[in-house]
């Protein structure tokens, strides 16, 4: 009768393969704790032959034997060449990201766009504030071509730029004028489309 890997029990690292499997389950059924030792020693150098970049550093070695022993299900009594992984700090989940939880009023913009109309708000009027703003409010243009193609008119630009800074930036659109971008064509990379 035909014996399929199917039908066996599940591996617990499969990148190992079955024969480590079996030679740490025969590993489990020794009496003798020595001679549980030496085994389990022989049984890492097959696995780092595997791996060999697992083979020199001391780290990649506790990786092995914590392997084993995770391998063995922690039933494996021996004594280990370092400490090894405790079997509750397996499933242990990552510490979450503080995401900051700020809507976006206007997504297509950005939080960096934002932050900048705070900080040219927050300036003295003058020279420097008014060149800021423009390029805030070409940049703006830019960022709004991506979602409209059809083009954007600059009085568009200066009303979302005046309620985002809460209307502490007014620009009057004929004392400012906004780069006329063009959206550019899609490249072929000199390839011609075939007929159908």
């Amino acid at each position: 009768m035909l014996n399929y890997n199917t039908q066996q029990k599940k591996l617990i690292l499969p990148e190992y393969g079955r024969n480590i499997q079996q030679m740490i389950d025969y590993c489990l059924t020794l009496q003798d704790k020595e001679e549980r030792t030496r085994c389990a020693r022989t049984i890492i150098a097959t696995m780092a032959n595997l791996f060999p970049e697992l083979k020199d550093s001391e780290d990649n070695q506790r990786k092995l034997w914590d392997h084993l022993a995770i391998m063995s299900e922690f039933k494996l009594d021996i004594d280990y060449p370092c400490e090894i992984i405790k079997p509750d700090h397996l499933n242990t989940l990552p510490d979450k990201v503080p995401y900051t939880s700020n809507s976006i009023r206007y997504r297509h913009y950005g939080k960096a766009i934002e932050r900048l109309i705070d900080k040219a708000a927050e300036m003295e009027d003058g020279d420097e504030r008014t060149e800021l703003c423009r390029l805030i409010a070409n940049h703006m243009k830019k960022l709004m071509l991506t979602v409209n193609k059809d083009g954007v008119e600059d009085t568009k630009i200066f009303k979302d730029l005046a309620e985002i800074s809460h209307g502490r930036i007014i620009i009057n659109p004929d004392q400012m004028k906004l780069h006329e971008f063009k959206v550019a064509a899609p490249v072929n990379n000199g390839k011609k489309k075939k007929k159908k």
